[in-house]
């Protein structure tokens, strides 16, 4: 296995410039490309006449497939690759044919991550110091991406990939998220040639609200074991499939961006295991950490914050919920795991992984603490102050994870999936927030 040992990456977009051999696109060029110069012939018949048809746009010589994959709300101890509780074997796969990075940053939110990550600027620079919902009207917060800005998406269709966009998108303006647009900064609009996904912050796994390009559709009607995470990869595999027949020898740029690990948590039941409490499994996180080389040796735990109950103070009620919503968080990494390595095995089928940059990014920025102190049945009651009593969430367990709740698991949890940090989603001042893991495979180059 080869380890990148505390390399600090501030950019997937950097990075795809980097091995990319060659620069795809060199300081002194413009896109899009101006028109070709005619160079055939006109005379006063066609037979004195010489066409010259504009040629199409090839990627360079052995240019690559790009496969971009990014999970949501995943702390750096989470996945087992990184040291967590939590089966993550696609991951692994990669980081043992790739590099494992341990100091990649992200912005402690989900648009920004997202509009920095797609477009290689500052998240401010595009607009998006704030996720998509709380846009103000001053600089750098309106969430309007301006049209002096492209996505790698865009720069790579324009240099001869095809581009697509599976899951989740959270960078469409609050109120250009309906059918009346406008549309140009939706997917389509942005350098992707497909989208098949959510526009928003998160959305039910069981009754999604998916779109195909700017269609809103309902894949789940007459499909009673649906579940959006793997109709998802279904797409992609599709698509994937569907480039390769028609045009084999052009690259694809893919990227895979998952609703796990955000909530509502809503994995099928196979994936739910057991875990132990929130303080000893920090414990096993930062134990394991030490011994794969993500942290140094001399490595100590942050203190558990005075807010966050000790696990061992808790009721048995209280230990019972809460560690059946770990079991369903980790049921939903794994099975995501599980859908991106069926989407990469498909890649593998088709001849095509040795020369595949896939970048796996596990999180868009900290686990998150939105569940609050005891979780949640439903997160959005939460948020608005309509408070739950840990006993009616409990009559309520079997609920848990169906179409039927918006869950979320407790602070606890968020604070043991961050180790061996403080804090977590929504605060770039620690690392709980902006540290996550990374892992770049590209078998043919590394």
């Amino acid at each position: 296995m080869k380890r990148s040992s505390f390399v600090e990456v501030m950019g997937c977009i950097v990075l795809v410039s980097i091995f990319l051999s060659g620069n795809i696109v060199s300081a002194q060029e413009v896109l899009p490309a101006p028109p070709p110069v005619f160079k055939g012939q006109i005379g006063l018949s066609a037979k004195d006449s010489k066409p010259d048809f504009p040629q199409p746009i090839h990627a360079p010589q052995g240019a690559p497939n790009v496969v971009l994959i990014l999970l949501d709300d995943v702390g750096f101890g989470a996945s087992s690759t990184f040291g967590g509780p939590v089966d993550t074997p696609t991951l692994e796969r990669l980081a043992r044919n790739g590099l494992r990075y341990t100091q990649f940053h992200t912005t402690a939110l989900c648009s920004p991550t997202r509009a920095a990550l797609l477009t290689g600027r500052n998240h401010h620079s595009v607009h998006t110091g704030v996720i998509m919902e709380l846009g103000t009207g001053f600089p750098g917060y309106d969430t309007v991406m301006g049209k002096d800005t492209a996505t790698v998406a865009e720069i790579l269709k324009q240099k001869g990939w095809n581009t697509a966009w599976f899951g989740k998108n959270h960078n469409v303006p609050d109120w250009q998220n309906s059918q009346a647009g406008p549309f140009d900064l939706w997917p389509m609009g942005l350098g992707f040639e497909h989208f098949y996904g959510f526009v928003g912050a998160e959305t039910d796994q069981w009754r999604p609200a998916v779109f195909e390009g700017t269609k809103p559709i309902e894949p789940y009607i007459g499909n009673p074991d649906y579940n959006f995470d793997y109709d998802m990869a279904d797409q992609a595999i599709k698509w994937v499939r569907n480039q390769k027949a028609v045009a084999p020898s052009r690259p694809f740029f893919l990227y895979y961006a998952p609703g796990a690990t955000h909530s509502p948590h809503h994995p099928k039941k196979e994936w739910i295991a057991k875990y132990q409490g929130w303080d000893k499994v920090r414990e096993e996180i930062l134990a394991r950490q030490k011994q794969l080389g993500i942290v140094p040796p001399n490595t100590q735990l942050t203190a558990r914050h005075a807010e966050i109950a000790a696990w061992d103070s808790l009721n048995a009620e209280q230990k019972e919920l809460f560690a059946y919503m770990m079991e369903i968080y980790a049921g939903y990494l794994s099975q995501t795991d599980y859908n991106a390595g069926r989407v990469l095995d498909a890649i593998e089928q088709l001849g095509q992984l040795d020369n595949t940059l896939v970048m796996y990014i596990v999180g868009d920025n900290g686990a998150s603490s939105e569940g609050q102190m005891q979780g949640s049945l439903n997160e959005i009651a939460t948020i608005n102050g309509i408070p739950e009593d840990y006993r009616q969430v409990l009559a309520r367990k079997d609920d848990l994870g169906t179409w039927k709740t918006h869950n979320h698991y407790p602070i606890g949890w968020a604070h043991a999936m961050d180790t061996p940090f403080q804090y977590a989603k929504m605060f770039a001042s620690h690392y709980g927030g902006t540290r996550n893991g990374l892992v770049i495979s590209w078998p043919s180059r590394i």
